[in-house]
């Protein structure tokens, strides 16, 4: 069982559903407990053909956040969904399932697993109280990344002797390659518009190298980008959110991320399996899947000047983005991909089931 207690759709969630729809490959079947007040998050697992229980809307604040993790009524729902349902393992994800996740498991004498997407919540002082406290009575965790795991090992050293490293992976059957049409040189980030994205980094990168720039996403964030975009002059075109990104990514020569400890990337991961090199920043797992200058460029200075300089030169080097392209879906395909990352969720799913 899957426990889901948030409102966006993002990697994690993306994750979740890359998981739950393939039994064959990780040994299990899969349902979803979903808490959010974003309906559009529960009719994305339904759509995707899940087994979903959902507990109907939910308000999302702090106020809500500390009753729904610590008050009885949410955490006997789902105990009792728990037991009902002959749930083996119970399966955390993001940073608001952490508490109720965890109380829910133990009443209902359920192993759980918790997957680590990201390493804020350890650091944050609002988030990393509640998330320990979790964490010291979880049984197992999954770190999407080597970078994830180095820094359980740092902040966090007894959650890291139950950690093992399992990739975030991608269908690179969907993520194909597609043909790059003729016209302008032009760059897409593919991102949530939410401020440790730094999106606004690639925008001022953009107007400085003059270079078109697609953003595909929503957020937070939206208005300030599309102001800083008018006020710079900066050729970008606001695509918004997009259930299917790929047709936005085969349009353009590249795509950029600007976050700055991104723990691994999933939509840098896609643009990969598409033939798409990548400008991204040197830090978090980002060096993990883009090896600079074979399938893209590291930047190693979070700055706009820098990320100005790596889109000048993949602009002057346009006839050897195919060849890199090339290259990055090569390392898609046999280090990347959502088989391998199943594989990975399989044993760790059967050691909790059946303890020696």
């Amino acid at each position: 069982m899957h426990v889901v207690v948030g409102g966006d759709i993002g990697g994690a969630e993306r994750l979740l559903v890359d998981l739950a729809t393939r039994p064959d490959r990780t040994g299990a079947d899969h349902h979803v407990a979903v808490l959010t007040p974003n309906r559009a998050l529960a009719r994305y697992f339904v759509e995707a053909g899940l087994t979903v229980h959902d507990r109907g809307p939910v308000r999302e604040n702090p106020l809500a956040y500390l009753v729904r993790s610590f008050g009885p009524r949410d955490v006997a729902w789902l105990a009792d969904l728990l037991v009902r349902e002959r749930v083996d393992v119970v399966h955390t994800h993001t940073f608001g399932s952490h508490v109720l996740g965890t109380r829910a498991a133990r009443r209902a004498g359920r192993p759980q697993v918790r997957t680590e997407h990201h390493v804020m919540h350890y650091f944050d002082p609002s988030c990393s109280p509640f998330t320990r406290w979790a964490a010291a009575r979880t049984e197992r965790f999954v770190a999407v990344s080597e970078y994830v795991a180095r820094v359980l090992e740092c902040t966090a050293p007894e959650v890291a002797r139950r950690a093992s490293v399992v990739r975030n992976g991608v269908d690179t059957a969907h993520w194909s390659p597609r043909a790059r049409p003729d016209g302008p040189f032009r760059a897409a980030v593919v991102s949530r518009l939410t401020a440790w994205k730094r999106v606004h980094l690639a925008i001022e990168a953009a107007a400085a190298a003059r270079v078109e720039l697609v953003v595909v996403g929503d957020g937070e964030e939206r208005a300030r980008l599309e102001a800083l975009a008018r006020r710079l002059g900066a050729s970008v075109r606001f695509a918004g959110h997009q259930a299917d990104p790929r047709p936005f990514v085969a349009d353009c020569d590249l795509v950029v991320s600007a976050s700055r400890d991104e723990p691994l990337g999933l939509s840098v991961l896609e643009a990969l399996a598409m033939e798409r090199p990548v400008i991204a920043c040197a830090g978090g797992g980002i060096p993990e899947i883009v090896e600079d200058g074979v399938t893209g460029w590291l930047v190693r200075e979070a700055t706009a000047g820098a990320f100005a300089r790596a889109l000048e030169v993949a602009r002057s080097e346009r006839p050897r983005l195919p060849s890199m392209g090339a290259k990055a879906r090569c390392f898609a395909v046999e280090r990347g991909s959502v088989e391998r990352m199943c594989e990975g969720y399989a044993a760790t799913y059967d050691a909790l089931a059946r303890p020696s």
